[in-house]
């Protein structure tokens, strides 16, 4: 199939270590997939996760061969991949459109935090301390605070997630479709760990991806 855009994709594992998800099952619906790495938060808090995905994206980009661009992530790497996307490589507006599986988007949400059990919270993990309302690093790190770019975005969440409560993507949707964000949101049957060659899946990122890229080439 011929390719008619670069996924950067962002690993998950609560910023704490590696998921297995590759997004490699989007592959097939003509993206060429280069994986993003990231440094842990026991090795660094936020925002050095987002300057390591930039960074990967402006290599990404270097070597796309003037594809457009997009980037993608499942849990805490579409939370990245959402930070990415939505406030730019470089600039806001220079990313094609953002692919964001069961993303974790407010470190305050409270019935997120009920589900932890004391101690182990990946948002006081990222940060290095508890997220607190009026905290500058706590509301850099809110997804609904970097709005307005008017990139597309997809997201994709399972209802039955426990670790991200689908209120939160239901939230942003509409938080991005007030601020101008073409926004697709797929609210289905599922947990946190959805698997991305479900034909649904499939399906919705590929209607997703027609309305951002080019056409394939004989359409």
């Amino acid at each position: 199939m011929t390719e008619r855009g670069v996924l950067l994709w962002v690993h998950g594992g609560g910023w704490r270590g590696r998921h297995h998800e590759d997004g490699a099952a989007l592959a097939p619906l003509g993206l060429r997939v280069v994986a993003a790495t990231y440094r842990f938060s026991h090795q660094a808090h936020w925002p050095a996760q987002l300057d390591d995905v930039r960074a990967a994206a402006r290599a990404a980009r270097e070597a796309a061969g003037g594809l457009p661009l997009l980037v993608g992530g499942h849990s805490a790497g579409a939370m990245l991949a959402l930070q990415v996307g939505l406030r730019g490589v470089d600039r806001p507006g220079d990313v094609a459109g953002v692919l964001a599986y069961a993303a974790p988007v407010d470190p305050l949400d409270p019935q997120q935090r009920r589900h932890r059990a004391p101690g182990d919270d990946p948002w006081t993990d990222l940060l290095g301390h508890p997220p607190a309302a009026g905290d500058p690093a706590t509301a850099d790190a809110a997804v609904a605070t970097h709005l307005g770019s008017g990139v597309p975005v997809l997201l994709v969440q399972g209802r039955d997630d426990v670790p991200v409560p689908a209120a939160q993507p239901i939230d942003l949707a509409g938080r991005l479709i007030a601020t101008g964000h073409p926004t697709h949101l797929w609210l289905t049957h599922g947990g946190h760990l959805l698997d991305l060659a479900r034909p649904d899946l499939r399906a919705v990122a590929a209607a997703f991806l027609d309305t951002v890229l080019p056409a394939p080439h004989g359409d």
